[in-house]
Protein backbone atom coordinates (compact mmCIF):
# COMPACT_ATOMS: atom_id res chain seq x y z
CA UNK A 1 0.00 0.00 0.00
CA UNK A 2 1.42 3.35 -1.02
CA UNK A 3 1.01 6.55 0.91
CA UNK A 4 0.53 9.95 -0.62
CA UNK A 5 3.43 12.37 -0.44
CA UNK A 6 1.19 15.44 -0.75
CA UNK A 7 1.10 17.73 2.30
CA UNK A 8 -2.15 18.21 4.19
CA UNK A 9 -4.61 20.65 2.66
CA UNK A 10 -4.45 22.82 5.77
CA UNK A 11 -0.73 23.54 5.36
CA UNK A 12 -1.30 26.18 2.68
CA UNK A 13 -3.88 27.89 4.88
CA UNK A 14 -1.51 27.78 7.80
CA UNK A 15 1.23 29.43 5.77
CA UNK A 16 -1.20 32.12 4.65
CA UNK A 17 -2.42 32.79 8.16
CA UNK A 18 1.19 33.18 9.41
CA UNK A 19 2.24 35.50 6.57
CA UNK A 20 4.03 38.58 7.86
CA UNK A 21 3.30 41.72 5.87
CA UNK A 22 6.09 44.20 5.21
CA UNK A 23 5.73 47.27 7.40
CA UNK A 24 5.16 50.42 5.37
CA UNK A 25 5.07 54.16 5.95
CA UNK A 26 2.21 56.03 4.36
CA UNK A 27 3.53 58.82 2.16
CA UNK A 28 0.34 60.89 2.11
CA UNK A 29 0.99 61.58 -1.59
CA UNK A 30 -2.14 61.15 -3.69
CA UNK A 31 -2.04 57.90 -5.61
CA UNK A 32 1.42 56.77 -4.57
CA UNK A 33 0.17 54.85 -1.56
CA UNK A 34 -2.33 53.08 -3.82
CA UNK A 35 0.16 51.71 -6.34
CA UNK A 36 2.81 50.93 -3.70
CA UNK A 37 0.41 48.86 -1.63
CA UNK A 38 0.41 51.18 1.36
CA UNK A 39 3.50 53.38 1.19
CA UNK A 40 7.28 53.10 1.28
CA UNK A 41 9.13 50.38 3.27
CA UNK A 42 9.48 51.45 6.88
CA UNK A 43 13.05 51.57 8.16
CA UNK A 44 14.50 51.04 4.69
CA UNK A 45 15.86 53.12 1.82
CA UNK A 46 13.93 54.12 -1.27
CA UNK A 47 15.76 55.47 -4.29
CA UNK A 48 13.95 58.15 -6.31
CA UNK A 49 15.73 58.67 -9.61
CA UNK A 50 15.04 60.73 -12.69
CA UNK A 51 16.30 63.45 -14.97
CA UNK A 52 16.40 67.17 -14.33
CA UNK A 53 12.98 68.66 -13.58
CA UNK A 54 11.16 65.36 -13.13
CA UNK A 55 10.06 66.14 -9.55
CA UNK A 56 12.48 64.15 -7.37
CA UNK A 57 12.97 66.89 -4.77
CA UNK A 58 9.26 67.69 -4.77
CA UNK A 59 8.29 64.08 -4.06
CA UNK A 60 10.92 63.71 -1.35
CA UNK A 61 10.04 66.96 0.41
CA UNK A 62 6.31 66.26 0.31
CA UNK A 63 7.05 62.83 1.82
CA UNK A 64 8.60 64.63 4.79
CA UNK A 65 5.94 67.34 4.95
CA UNK A 66 3.03 64.87 4.95
CA UNK A 67 4.81 62.72 7.51
CA UNK A 68 5.23 65.62 9.91
CA UNK A 69 1.81 67.22 9.45
CA UNK A 70 -0.40 64.15 9.02
CA UNK A 71 1.34 61.22 10.72
CA UNK A 72 3.39 62.91 13.48
CA UNK A 73 6.65 61.63 12.02
CA UNK A 74 9.35 64.36 12.11
CA UNK A 75 11.91 64.39 9.33
CA UNK A 76 15.35 65.49 8.19
CA UNK A 77 16.09 66.87 4.74
CA UNK A 78 19.79 66.92 3.92
CA UNK A 79 20.43 68.85 0.71
CA UNK A 80 23.66 68.82 -1.24
CA UNK A 81 22.61 71.32 -3.92
CA UNK A 82 19.87 73.74 -2.75
CA UNK A 83 20.13 75.88 0.35
CA UNK A 84 17.55 75.73 3.13
CA UNK A 85 16.18 79.18 2.24
CA UNK A 86 15.80 78.24 -1.44
CA UNK A 87 13.99 75.02 -0.52
CA UNK A 88 11.64 76.85 1.85
CA UNK A 89 10.82 79.50 -0.76
CA UNK A 90 10.23 76.95 -3.50
CA UNK A 91 7.95 74.79 -1.38
CA UNK A 92 6.09 77.75 0.08
CA UNK A 93 4.91 78.64 -3.44
CA UNK A 94 3.14 75.26 -3.43
CA UNK A 95 1.50 75.85 -0.08
CA UNK A 96 4.04 73.98 2.11
CA UNK A 97 5.24 76.10 5.02
CA UNK A 98 8.55 74.47 5.88
CA UNK A 99 9.66 77.27 8.19
CA UNK A 100 6.70 76.59 10.48
CA UNK A 101 7.72 72.92 10.71
CA UNK A 102 11.31 73.87 11.45
CA UNK A 103 10.19 76.20 14.26
CA UNK A 104 7.91 73.47 15.63
CA UNK A 105 10.90 71.08 15.64
CA UNK A 106 9.15 68.76 13.22
CA UNK A 107 11.68 69.24 10.44
CA UNK A 108 15.41 69.85 10.01
CA UNK A 109 16.75 71.21 6.73
CA UNK A 110 20.52 70.91 6.49
CA UNK A 111 22.48 72.13 3.47
CA UNK A 112 25.81 70.33 3.13
CA UNK A 113 28.44 71.71 0.80
CA UNK A 114 30.77 69.12 -0.70
CA UNK A 115 34.12 70.57 -1.80
CA UNK A 116 35.51 68.12 -4.31
CA UNK A 117 38.96 69.73 -4.19
CA UNK A 118 39.37 68.67 -0.57
CA UNK A 119 38.49 65.05 -1.22
CA UNK A 120 41.45 62.73 -1.09
CA UNK A 121 40.55 59.43 -2.62
CA UNK A 122 43.50 57.37 -1.47
CA UNK A 123 41.99 55.82 1.62
CA UNK A 124 40.95 59.12 3.17
CA UNK A 125 37.44 59.47 1.72
CA UNK A 126 34.63 58.24 3.94
CA UNK A 127 31.24 59.34 5.16
CA UNK A 128 31.95 59.43 8.88
CA UNK A 129 31.58 63.20 9.11
CA UNK A 130 28.29 63.03 7.22
CA UNK A 131 27.03 60.31 9.54
CA UNK A 132 27.82 62.42 12.60
CA UNK A 133 26.04 65.44 11.16
CA UNK A 134 23.04 63.40 10.03
CA UNK A 135 22.75 61.60 13.37
CA UNK A 136 22.71 64.91 15.23
CA UNK A 137 19.86 66.15 13.02
CA UNK A 138 17.91 62.93 13.56
CA UNK A 139 18.27 63.17 17.33
CA UNK A 140 17.34 66.86 17.34
CA UNK A 141 13.75 66.16 16.26
CA UNK A 142 13.55 62.41 16.86
CA UNK A 143 13.18 61.99 13.10
CA UNK A 144 11.40 59.02 11.59
CA UNK A 145 11.93 60.07 7.99
CA UNK A 146 15.12 61.17 6.22
CA UNK A 147 15.83 62.52 2.73
CA UNK A 148 19.24 62.86 1.04
CA UNK A 149 19.07 65.06 -2.07
CA UNK A 150 21.03 64.26 -4.27
CA UNK A 151 23.38 61.39 -3.50
CA UNK A 152 25.69 61.54 -6.54
CA UNK A 153 27.03 64.88 -5.29
CA UNK A 154 28.76 62.94 -2.54
CA UNK A 155 30.54 60.65 -4.97
CA UNK A 156 31.14 62.82 -8.01
CA UNK A 157 34.93 62.74 -7.51
CA UNK A 158 35.30 59.02 -6.91
CA UNK A 159 36.50 57.24 -10.04
CA UNK A 160 37.25 54.07 -8.08
CA UNK A 161 34.17 51.79 -8.54
CA UNK A 162 35.11 49.57 -5.61
CA UNK A 163 35.35 52.50 -3.20
CA UNK A 164 32.15 53.98 -4.61
CA UNK A 165 30.21 50.75 -4.13
CA UNK A 166 31.62 50.36 -0.63
CA UNK A 167 30.64 53.84 0.49
CA UNK A 168 27.19 53.59 -1.08
CA UNK A 169 26.61 50.33 0.76
CA UNK A 170 27.78 51.95 3.99
CA UNK A 171 25.41 54.88 3.51
CA UNK A 172 22.35 52.74 2.86
CA UNK A 173 23.20 50.31 5.64
CA UNK A 174 23.75 53.16 8.09
CA UNK A 175 20.31 54.59 7.32
CA UNK A 176 18.76 51.16 7.74
CA UNK A 177 20.53 50.62 11.07
CA UNK A 178 19.09 53.88 12.33
CA UNK A 179 15.60 52.59 11.62
CA UNK A 180 14.57 55.65 9.61
CA UNK A 181 12.45 55.52 6.49
CA UNK A 182 14.69 57.17 3.94
CA UNK A 183 14.45 58.59 0.44
CA UNK A 184 17.65 59.07 -1.52
CA UNK A 185 17.38 60.99 -4.80
CA UNK A 186 19.67 60.52 -7.77
CA UNK A 187 20.04 61.79 -11.33
CA UNK A 188 19.38 59.33 -14.13
CA UNK A 189 22.23 57.95 -16.19
CA UNK A 190 22.34 57.51 -19.95
CA UNK A 191 21.56 53.78 -19.82
CA UNK A 192 21.01 53.20 -16.10
CA UNK A 193 18.57 54.49 -13.54
CA UNK A 194 21.35 56.49 -11.86
CA UNK A 195 24.59 57.99 -13.09
CA UNK A 196 26.71 55.49 -11.25
CA UNK A 197 24.36 52.58 -11.91
CA UNK A 198 24.91 51.24 -8.39
CA UNK A 199 22.34 52.87 -6.13
CA UNK A 200 19.42 50.89 -7.52
CA UNK A 201 21.05 47.61 -6.46
CA UNK A 202 21.44 48.54 -2.80
CA UNK A 203 18.00 50.14 -2.48
CA UNK A 204 14.98 48.22 -1.22
CA UNK A 205 12.61 50.27 -3.38
CA UNK A 206 13.34 52.14 -6.61
CA UNK A 207 11.03 54.78 -8.09
CA UNK A 208 11.83 56.22 -11.51
CA UNK A 209 10.43 59.58 -12.62
CA UNK A 210 10.32 60.68 -16.25
CA UNK A 211 9.13 63.65 -18.27
CA UNK A 212 8.29 63.40 -21.96
CA UNK A 213 7.45 65.98 -24.60
CA UNK A 214 4.77 65.23 -27.19
CA UNK A 215 2.99 67.77 -29.36
CA UNK A 216 4.89 70.45 -27.40
CA UNK A 217 3.18 69.35 -24.18
CA UNK A 218 5.01 67.82 -21.23
CA UNK A 219 3.75 64.68 -19.52
CA UNK A 220 5.21 63.21 -16.35
CA UNK A 221 5.39 59.53 -15.47
CA UNK A 222 6.24 57.46 -12.37
CA UNK A 223 7.16 53.78 -12.26
CA UNK A 224 8.06 51.59 -9.31
CA UNK A 225 10.97 49.63 -10.73
CA UNK A 226 11.36 47.34 -7.76
CA UNK A 227 10.01 46.89 -4.26
CA UNK A 228 11.58 44.13 -2.19
CA UNK A 229 9.10 42.06 -0.21
CA UNK A 230 5.97 43.74 -1.53
CA UNK A 231 3.56 43.71 -4.43
CA UNK A 232 3.26 46.97 -6.35
CA UNK A 233 1.89 48.45 -9.53
CA UNK A 234 4.46 47.92 -12.27
CA UNK A 235 3.03 50.24 -14.92
CA UNK A 236 4.13 53.79 -15.58
CA UNK A 237 1.58 56.08 -13.97
CA UNK A 238 1.06 59.72 -14.95
CA UNK A 239 1.44 62.38 -12.31
CA UNK A 240 1.30 66.15 -12.06
CA UNK A 241 2.76 68.82 -9.83
CA UNK A 242 0.35 71.66 -9.18
CA UNK A 243 -0.56 74.10 -6.43
CA UNK A 244 -1.47 71.20 -4.13
CA UNK A 245 1.80 69.39 -4.65
CA UNK A 246 2.54 65.97 -6.10
CA UNK A 247 -0.47 64.01 -7.38
CA UNK A 248 -0.27 60.57 -8.92
CA UNK A 249 -3.10 59.42 -11.16
CA UNK A 250 -3.56 55.62 -11.13
CA UNK A 251 -4.78 54.15 -14.41
CA UNK A 252 -8.14 53.11 -13.00
CA UNK A 253 -9.72 51.14 -10.20
CA UNK A 254 -8.79 47.48 -10.40
CA UNK A 255 -12.33 46.27 -9.69
CA UNK A 256 -15.54 47.37 -11.36
CA UNK A 257 -17.58 47.33 -8.17
CA UNK A 258 -19.42 50.64 -8.35
CA UNK A 259 -23.19 50.61 -7.85
CA UNK A 260 -25.78 50.71 -10.62
CA UNK A 261 -28.65 53.01 -9.71
CA UNK A 262 -32.22 52.18 -10.74
CA UNK A 263 -33.27 55.82 -10.47
CA UNK A 264 -34.14 57.56 -13.73
CA UNK A 265 -33.67 61.27 -14.42
CA UNK A 266 -34.90 63.45 -17.25
CA UNK A 267 -32.73 64.47 -20.17
CA UNK A 268 -34.32 67.91 -20.10
CA UNK A 269 -36.27 67.12 -23.30
CA UNK A 270 -39.61 65.44 -22.56
CA UNK A 271 -39.96 63.79 -25.97
CA UNK A 272 -36.43 62.40 -25.67
CA UNK A 273 -37.33 60.88 -22.30
CA UNK A 274 -40.15 59.06 -24.11
CA UNK A 275 -37.60 57.55 -26.48
CA UNK A 276 -35.68 56.34 -23.42
CA UNK A 277 -38.46 53.99 -22.29
CA UNK A 278 -40.67 56.95 -21.21
CA UNK A 279 -38.44 57.45 -18.14
CA UNK A 280 -35.21 59.18 -19.17
CA UNK A 281 -31.67 57.95 -18.40
CA UNK A 282 -30.21 56.19 -15.37
CA UNK A 283 -28.66 58.30 -12.65
CA UNK A 284 -24.90 57.74 -12.52
CA UNK A 285 -24.72 56.74 -16.18
CA UNK A 286 -22.56 58.10 -19.02
CA UNK A 287 -24.36 59.55 -22.02
CA UNK A 288 -22.58 60.36 -25.27
CA UNK A 289 -24.01 62.78 -27.83
CA UNK A 290 -22.20 62.76 -31.15
CA UNK A 291 -22.80 64.55 -34.42
CA UNK A 292 -21.35 66.93 -36.93
CA UNK A 293 -21.00 70.66 -36.35
CA UNK A 294 -24.31 72.47 -35.97
CA UNK A 295 -26.47 69.47 -35.17
CA UNK A 296 -27.36 70.75 -31.68
CA UNK A 297 -25.06 68.80 -29.34
CA UNK A 298 -24.41 71.74 -27.03
CA UNK A 299 -28.12 72.54 -26.86
CA UNK A 300 -28.98 69.01 -25.73
CA UNK A 301 -26.21 69.14 -23.11
CA UNK A 302 -27.36 72.57 -21.92
CA UNK A 303 -30.93 71.25 -21.61
CA UNK A 304 -29.62 68.37 -19.52
CA UNK A 305 -27.67 70.78 -17.30
CA UNK A 306 -30.72 73.06 -17.01
CA UNK A 307 -32.95 70.20 -15.85
CA UNK A 308 -30.38 69.13 -13.24
CA UNK A 309 -30.08 72.67 -11.91
CA UNK A 310 -33.87 72.90 -11.75
CA UNK A 311 -33.71 69.92 -9.37
CA UNK A 312 -31.13 71.92 -7.34
CA UNK A 313 -28.38 69.43 -8.17
CA UNK A 314 -24.89 70.91 -8.37
CA UNK A 315 -23.74 70.76 -11.97
CA UNK A 316 -20.34 71.37 -13.56
CA UNK A 317 -20.17 72.31 -17.24
CA UNK A 318 -16.69 71.85 -18.79
CA UNK A 319 -16.35 73.73 -22.06
CA UNK A 320 -13.27 73.57 -24.26
CA UNK A 321 -14.53 75.80 -27.07
CA UNK A 322 -16.71 78.57 -25.63
CA UNK A 323 -16.44 80.96 -22.71
CA UNK A 324 -19.07 80.97 -19.94
CA UNK A 325 -20.50 84.24 -21.24
CA UNK A 326 -20.91 82.81 -24.74
CA UNK A 327 -22.59 79.66 -23.43
CA UNK A 328 -25.12 81.51 -21.28
CA UNK A 329 -25.90 84.00 -24.10
CA UNK A 330 -26.35 81.30 -26.74
CA UNK A 331 -28.53 79.10 -24.56
CA UNK A 332 -30.71 82.06 -23.60
CA UNK A 333 -31.74 82.28 -27.26
CA UNK A 334 -33.33 78.82 -27.03
CA UNK A 335 -35.14 79.45 -23.77
CA UNK A 336 -32.50 78.05 -21.39
CA UNK A 337 -31.47 80.57 -18.72
CA UNK A 338 -28.23 79.11 -17.36
CA UNK A 339 -26.97 82.41 -15.96
CA UNK A 340 -29.58 82.35 -13.20
CA UNK A 341 -28.19 79.03 -11.98
CA UNK A 342 -24.62 80.31 -12.20
CA UNK A 343 -25.61 83.30 -10.05
CA UNK A 344 -27.34 81.05 -7.52
CA UNK A 345 -24.28 78.80 -7.21
CA UNK A 346 -25.93 75.64 -8.54
CA UNK A 347 -24.06 75.67 -11.86
CA UNK A 348 -20.32 76.09 -12.41
CA UNK A 349 -19.03 76.64 -15.96
CA UNK A 350 -15.32 75.93 -16.43
CA UNK A 351 -13.89 77.01 -19.79
CA UNK A 352 -10.34 76.03 -20.78
CA UNK A 353 -8.52 75.46 -24.03
CA UNK A 354 -7.59 71.80 -24.42
CA UNK A 355 -4.12 72.84 -25.61
CA UNK A 356 -3.42 74.67 -22.35
CA UNK A 357 -2.43 71.49 -20.48
CA UNK A 358 -1.67 67.85 -21.08
CA UNK A 359 -4.32 65.18 -20.56
CA UNK A 360 -3.12 64.34 -17.06
CA UNK A 361 -3.35 67.92 -15.84
CA UNK A 362 -6.82 68.26 -17.38
CA UNK A 363 -7.91 65.08 -15.63
CA UNK A 364 -6.62 66.23 -12.27
CA UNK A 365 -8.17 69.68 -12.60
CA UNK A 366 -11.52 68.20 -13.58
CA UNK A 367 -11.49 65.81 -10.62
CA UNK A 368 -10.64 68.63 -8.23
CA UNK A 369 -13.40 70.88 -9.53
CA UNK A 370 -15.96 68.07 -9.43
CA UNK A 371 -15.01 67.22 -5.84
CA UNK A 372 -14.87 70.79 -4.58
CA UNK A 373 -18.25 71.63 -6.15
CA UNK A 374 -19.83 68.34 -4.98
CA UNK A 375 -21.25 67.88 -8.48
CA UNK A 376 -24.08 65.45 -9.18
CA UNK A 377 -24.15 66.11 -12.94
CA UNK A 378 -21.20 66.84 -15.24
CA UNK A 379 -21.16 68.10 -18.84
CA UNK A 380 -18.06 67.80 -21.06
CA UNK A 381 -18.35 69.79 -24.28
CA UNK A 382 -16.73 68.32 -26.33
CA UNK A 383 -14.32 65.50 -25.56
CA UNK A 384 -12.98 65.59 -29.13
CA UNK A 385 -11.15 68.84 -28.30
CA UNK A 386 -8.54 66.65 -26.60
CA UNK A 387 -7.67 65.03 -29.93
CA UNK A 388 -5.65 68.16 -30.67
CA UNK A 389 -3.19 67.07 -28.00
CA UNK A 390 -3.63 63.29 -27.83
CA UNK A 391 -4.52 60.19 -29.81
CA UNK A 392 -7.75 58.21 -29.56
CA UNK A 393 -6.00 55.63 -27.36
CA UNK A 394 -4.66 58.29 -24.98
CA UNK A 395 -8.08 59.93 -24.83
CA UNK A 396 -9.73 56.62 -23.99
CA UNK A 397 -7.22 55.93 -21.19
CA UNK A 398 -7.92 59.35 -19.74
CA UNK A 399 -11.70 58.88 -19.96
CA UNK A 400 -11.50 55.47 -18.29
CA UNK A 401 -10.01 57.17 -15.23
CA UNK A 402 -12.48 60.04 -15.31
CA UNK A 403 -15.54 57.84 -15.84
CA UNK A 404 -14.50 55.43 -13.07
CA UNK A 405 -14.01 58.41 -10.77
CA UNK A 406 -17.52 59.69 -11.50
CA UNK A 407 -19.22 56.29 -11.43
CA UNK A 408 -17.86 55.60 -7.95
CA UNK A 409 -19.40 58.90 -6.87
CA UNK A 410 -22.71 58.24 -8.65
CA UNK A 411 -22.28 61.27 -10.91
CA UNK A 412 -24.25 61.44 -14.16
CA UNK A 413 -22.14 62.69 -17.07
CA UNK A 414 -23.08 63.77 -20.59
CA UNK A 415 -20.31 64.19 -23.16
CA UNK A 416 -20.33 65.71 -26.62
CA UNK A 417 -18.31 64.36 -29.53
CA UNK A 418 -17.75 66.25 -32.76
CA UNK A 419 -17.97 64.01 -35.83
CA UNK A 420 -16.11 64.80 -39.02
CA UNK A 421 -18.82 63.36 -41.27
CA UNK A 422 -22.12 61.57 -41.02
CA UNK A 423 -20.91 58.57 -42.98
CA UNK A 424 -18.68 56.91 -40.38
CA UNK A 425 -19.85 59.01 -37.44
CA UNK A 426 -16.66 59.92 -35.59
CA UNK A 427 -13.63 57.87 -34.66
CA UNK A 428 -13.46 59.30 -31.14
CA UNK A 429 -17.03 58.24 -30.37
CA UNK A 430 -16.43 54.77 -31.76
CA UNK A 431 -13.23 54.48 -29.70
CA UNK A 432 -14.97 55.26 -26.41
CA UNK A 433 -18.43 53.88 -27.16
CA UNK A 434 -17.80 50.82 -24.97
CA UNK A 435 -17.44 53.15 -21.97
CA UNK A 436 -20.81 54.77 -22.58
CA UNK A 437 -24.14 53.60 -21.17
CA UNK A 438 -26.23 55.53 -23.70
CA UNK A 439 -25.30 56.91 -27.11
CA UNK A 440 -27.40 59.48 -28.92
CA UNK A 441 -26.49 60.34 -32.51
CA UNK A 442 -27.47 63.62 -34.16
CA UNK A 443 -27.25 64.06 -37.89
CA UNK A 444 -28.06 66.45 -40.72
CA UNK A 445 -30.44 65.39 -43.45
CA UNK A 446 -30.39 67.33 -46.73
CA UNK A 447 -33.47 66.83 -48.92
CA UNK A 448 -35.61 68.95 -51.19
CA UNK A 449 -33.19 71.86 -50.97
CA UNK A 450 -33.21 72.17 -47.18
CA UNK A 451 -31.24 70.92 -44.17
CA UNK A 452 -33.04 69.34 -41.27
CA UNK A 453 -31.87 67.70 -38.05
CA UNK A 454 -32.61 64.17 -36.94
CA UNK A 455 -31.61 61.93 -34.04
CA UNK A 456 -31.70 58.31 -33.02
CA UNK A 457 -30.52 56.26 -30.06
CA UNK A 458 -27.59 54.06 -31.01
CA UNK A 459 -27.63 52.19 -27.71
CA UNK A 460 -28.89 52.47 -24.14
CA UNK A 461 -27.91 49.80 -21.65
CA UNK A 462 -30.43 48.38 -19.23
CA UNK A 463 -33.61 49.69 -20.84
CA UNK A 464 -35.79 49.37 -23.89
CA UNK A 465 -35.54 52.38 -26.17
CA UNK A 466 -36.86 53.71 -29.43
CA UNK A 467 -35.29 52.57 -32.68
CA UNK A 468 -36.90 55.35 -34.70
CA UNK A 469 -35.10 58.17 -36.49
CA UNK A 470 -36.81 61.33 -35.25
CA UNK A 471 -36.67 64.80 -36.70
CA UNK A 472 -36.22 67.63 -34.23
CA UNK A 473 -36.16 71.41 -34.35
CA UNK A 474 -34.53 74.01 -32.09
CA UNK A 475 -36.58 77.14 -31.55
CA UNK A 476 -37.07 79.91 -29.01
CA UNK A 477 -38.60 77.45 -26.58
CA UNK A 478 -35.88 74.80 -26.77
CA UNK A 479 -35.84 71.41 -28.48
CA UNK A 480 -38.94 69.87 -30.01
CA UNK A 481 -38.87 66.31 -31.32
CA UNK A 482 -41.42 65.85 -34.12
CA UNK A 483 -43.65 62.90 -34.87
CA UNK A 484 -42.38 60.30 -37.29
CA UNK A 485 -43.88 60.51 -40.79
CA UNK A 486 -42.98 57.94 -43.40
CA UNK A 487 -43.64 57.97 -47.10
CA UNK A 488 -43.01 55.56 -49.98
CA UNK A 489 -39.31 56.52 -49.91
CA UNK A 490 -38.85 56.30 -46.14
CA UNK A 491 -38.94 58.89 -43.37
CA UNK A 492 -39.98 62.35 -44.56
CA UNK A 493 -38.40 65.43 -43.01
CA UNK A 494 -38.66 69.18 -43.40
CA UNK A 495 -41.05 70.53 -46.02
CA UNK A 496 -41.53 67.01 -47.34
CA UNK A 497 -42.79 65.99 -43.92
CA UNK A 498 -45.10 69.00 -43.80
CA UNK A 499 -46.40 68.28 -47.33
CA UNK A 500 -46.74 64.61 -46.56
CA UNK A 501 -48.51 65.37 -43.33
CA UNK A 502 -50.90 67.73 -45.14
CA UNK A 503 -51.53 65.11 -47.81
CA UNK A 504 -52.18 62.52 -45.11
CA UNK A 505 -54.58 64.89 -43.37
CA UNK A 506 -56.39 65.55 -46.69
CA UNK A 507 -56.62 61.85 -47.35
CA UNK A 508 -57.92 61.30 -43.86
CA UNK A 509 -60.61 63.95 -44.43
CA UNK A 510 -61.51 62.39 -47.77
CA UNK A 511 -61.71 58.97 -46.20
CA UNK A 512 -63.83 60.40 -43.44
CA UNK A 513 -66.20 61.95 -46.01
CA UNK A 514 -66.41 58.66 -47.90
CA UNK A 515 -67.09 56.81 -44.69
CA UNK A 516 -69.77 59.34 -43.75
CA UNK A 517 -71.40 59.04 -47.19
CA UNK A 518 -71.35 55.25 -46.90
CA UNK A 519 -72.92 55.49 -43.46
CA UNK A 520 -75.71 57.75 -44.74
CA UNK A 521 -76.35 55.47 -47.74
CA UNK A 522 -76.45 52.46 -45.43
CA UNK A 523 -78.87 54.19 -43.08
CA UNK A 524 -81.16 55.10 -46.01
CA UNK A 525 -81.15 51.52 -47.27
CA UNK A 526 -81.88 50.24 -43.79
CA UNK A 527 -84.78 52.64 -43.43
CA UNK A 528 -86.19 51.60 -46.85
CA UNK A 529 -85.93 47.94 -45.92
CA UNK A 530 -87.60 48.59 -42.59
CA UNK A 531 -90.47 50.32 -44.43
CA UNK A 532 -90.82 47.45 -46.88
CA UNK A 533 -90.85 44.93 -44.04
CA UNK A 534 -93.53 46.96 -42.27
CA UNK A 535 -95.68 47.04 -45.42
CA UNK A 536 -95.46 43.25 -45.85
CA UNK A 537 -96.30 42.69 -42.23
CA UNK A 538 -99.37 44.92 -42.60
CA UNK A 539 -100.53 43.01 -45.69
CA UNK A 540 -100.14 39.70 -43.84
CA UNK A 541 -102.31 40.96 -41.05
CA UNK A 542 -105.06 41.85 -43.55
CA UNK A 543 -104.96 38.36 -45.07
CA UNK A 544 -105.19 36.49 -41.79
CA UNK A 545 -109.06 36.81 -41.29
CA UNK A 546 -109.77 35.51 -44.80
CA UNK A 547 -107.52 32.55 -44.34
CA UNK A 548 -109.07 31.67 -41.00
CA UNK A 549 -112.75 31.30 -42.43
CA UNK A 550 -113.94 27.68 -43.10
CA UNK A 551 -114.42 26.65 -46.70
Amino acid sequence: MTTSSQPPATSALALTSHRIELQKSITGIKGLDDISGGGLPTGRCTLVCGGTGTGKTMLAMEFLYRGATQFNEPGVFMAFEETASDLSSNMHSLGFDLNALVQAKQLVIDHVTVNTEEIIEAGAYNLDALFIRLEAAIHAVNAKRVVLDTVETLFSSLPNPALLRSELHRLFQWLKDKGVTAIVTAESGSSTFTREGLEEYVSDCVINLTINMENRLASRGLRIVKYRGSFHGSNEYPFVIDRDGFSLIPITAGRLDFCGSEERITTGVADLDVMFDHKGVFRGSCILISGTSGTGKSTFMAAFAHSACTRHEHTVYFSFEESPAQITRNMRSVGLDLQAFVDSGVLHIESTRASQYGLDMHLLNMQKIIQSFDAKVVIIDPITSFLNIASNDDLKRMLVKLIDFMKFKGITVMMGSLAVSTEAFDSAANAISSLMDSWLLLRDIEANGERTRALFIRKSRGMSHSNKVREFVINDHGIAILDVFTGPDGVLVGDARVAGSAKRDAQAIELKDIAEHARITRDIKINVLHAQIQTIENELKLLEPAVSKPV
